[in-house]
């Protein structure tokens, strides 16, 4: 399995490279990986963040290889994702892929997409074939992209390694990210390749494993409420990310938020002047 390397592209497969963009942090992990699919003429998936110069760095590096970029995907539009597109398609000329964002919460406001995603869209040329599978949950603009030549899944940030995906109302939703987790198991997938981390292998049992953390998190929703009674998000947060550090609670209450209102749409919760409770029988 190819390491995670700042600055250097690295083999992922005879079809896709991977390089990491230098954007470190609690929510980006090591930083965010950029795939480049294809061998002359190339897709871009995922450009990155703006401010660190990623965009300049990838063409120059790709234009010293002999290679041009001929298409610049965004799984979806969040600022570590997103932002170096309008850059990287000034510099190559390419066409920009994505899906804008149904609100401005958290989003990248600058991107524009030449071509809108949509499900089952397909870039199929002499040297990839790639599908785009709509994967709301995360963000409902979320797409991942599934190079079916090598069967490896661009998953954004559908699934990372070594952290759960935060998820943000109204836009990021428990329900939708949930059944798009089981959805990709009806597709022929070898690998995960996620925006942050390693790859991932053995996707079904990845998938069958985030699914679990999920409904056993929201397992503890239910039973914080029972034990603790009506509540607001703040206290209820103690309770359900008790293994948790508290710095980042802050984080935590907006997916505990995303599992409040699963529930609720489920009919198993309720909310009461900003405080929660069971109504299950």
């Amino acid at each position: 399995m190819p390491a995670i390397l700042y600055g250097e592209i690295v083999d992922i497969n005879p079809y896709v490279r991977r390089i990491t963009a230098p954007n470190p942090g609690p929510l980006t992990g090591l930083g965010t990986n950029t795939y480049i699919v294809g061998d002359q003429h190339v897709a871009v998936i995922d450009p990155g963040p703006i401010e660190q110069g990623h965009a300049d760095q990838l063409y120059q590096l790709l234009t010293a290889e002999g290679r041009t970029i001929s298409h610049i995907i965004a799984t979806h539009t969040h600022p570590d994702h997103s932002p170096a597109a309008v850059r990287l398609a000034e510099l190559s000329g390419a066409v920009v892929i994505g899906k804008p964002a149904d609100d401005q919460q958290f989003q990248d406001a600058l991107f524009e997409a030449d071509v809108e995603l949509y499900e089952h869209w397909q870039l199929t040329t002499d040297e990839f074939d790639l599908q785009a599978i709509y994967t709301p949950g995360h963000v409902s603009n979320h797409y991942c992209l599934l190079e079916k030549n090598s069967g490896l899944l661009m998953a954004g940030d559908h699934l990372m390694n070594g952290s759960t995906v935060v998820i943000v109302p109204p836009s990021g939703d428990m329900y939708d990210y949930v059944a798009s987790l089981q959805k990709l198991k009806n597709y022929d997938i070898d690998c995960i390749a996620p925006a942050h981390g390693d790859l991932m292998p053995e996707p079904t049992t990845v998938i069958d494993q985030v699914v679990a953390h999920r409904l056993g998190r929201e397992l503890k929703v239910i039973n914080g409420l029972r034990v603790g009674g009506r509540q607001s998000m703040e206290v209820l947060v103690t309770r359900v990310y008790d293994d948790v550090d508290a710095s980042m609670h802050s984080m935590a209450v907006f997916s505990l938020h995303a599992h409040l209102l699963k529930l609720q749409r489920e009919g198993l919760v309720d909310e009461i002047a900003a405080e929660w409770l069971i109504t299950e029988t």
